[in-house]
């Protein structure tokens, strides 16, 4: 009997596993909801400007990216559809030219209706990451505010993402140092100096917020590189191929190809 049940609780053990693998699978390869999609198609620009084969690779990685998360609504009934997908698109369109990154020590989104308090630091939030935790947090007010306004260079979602993503790079897990590191030193190089300037009003391209450290630089950076790209790359050539290259696509190419 002894023998019997050494015999067969591998085997099980290995089937369940494998079930298991199938089953996730499956569930991150099966095509992103219509219901979804439209919510892309309706209200995410710059998914509307990719080609259609980008546009399923698009979507594939944004079913992934809600499927690796908890959405957990704070001061809120409960997640919309629009808050899921709209979300995760803007991670994906920070990350969508780096090999499969989902930002996966970030697994809890948090999302208010407006600005909320933090008892951490005593001072309401727009939106903040919480590497300690695990968490993103978003206000949906301001988040929305960014799809209002395209070309602001002002997009909470792309900010908090580039936050998150300056900090997955640096932390101990599978997806540590996807980053290219010489374009990382020529960066924080160039980082440094242009936030002296910033400092001294002797660079006004960038809004003033961006000078408060290196990390509120990345994350201003991302935003104007995605929403500003055209004025980025005449006032700051050298910065936006740098920043081209660490996250592997350049919007230009984007926009270009739409308007062919």
């Amino acid at each position: 009997m002894l023998t019997y049940i050494s015999v067969i609780a591998p085997i099980f053990i290995l089937l369940v596993l494998s079930l298991s693998i199938a089953k996730d699978i499956f569930y991150f390869l099966r095509p992103l909801p219509c219901e979804y999609r439209k919510i892309l198609e309706n209200y995410f620009l710059y998914y509307q400007r990719l080609s259609p084969e980008k546009k399923l690779d698009f979507e594939r990685r944004v079913n992934r990216f809600i499927r690796l998360k908890h959405f957990i609504p704070r001061n809120l009934e409960k997640i919309s559809d629009e808050m899921k997908v709209l979300v995760s698109a803007s991670a994906v369109q920070l990350t969508f030219g780096l090999n499969e990154i989902y930002l996966t020590h970030f697994d809890r989104i948090l999302i208010y209706p407006n600005s909320y308090y933090s008892t951490v630091n005593r001072r309401y939030h727009k939106g903040e990451v919480n590497p300690r935790w695990g968490t993103i947090a978003l206000s949906w007010k301001d988040f929305l505010e960014g799809f209002e306004h395209p070309t602001s260079a002002i997009n909470l979602g792309l900010h908090e993402m580039a936050h998150a993503l300056h900090l997955e790079d640096k932390i101990v897990n599978r997806s540590r140092s996807f980053l290219n590191e010489k374009l990382l030193d020529a960066y924080k190089e160039l980082s440094t100096k242009t936030i002296e300037k910033i400092r001294n009003d002797e660079d006004n391209f960038f809004r003033k917020y961006a000078g408060q450290n290196e990390e509120e630089f990345f994350a201003v950076s991302v935003e104007t590189f995605f929403e500003k790209p055209e004025e980025f790359l005449a006032n700051h050539p050298k910065l936006y191929h740098i920043m081209a290259g660490l996250l592997q696509q350049d919007p230009l190419e984007v926009y270009m190809s739409v308007a062919a």
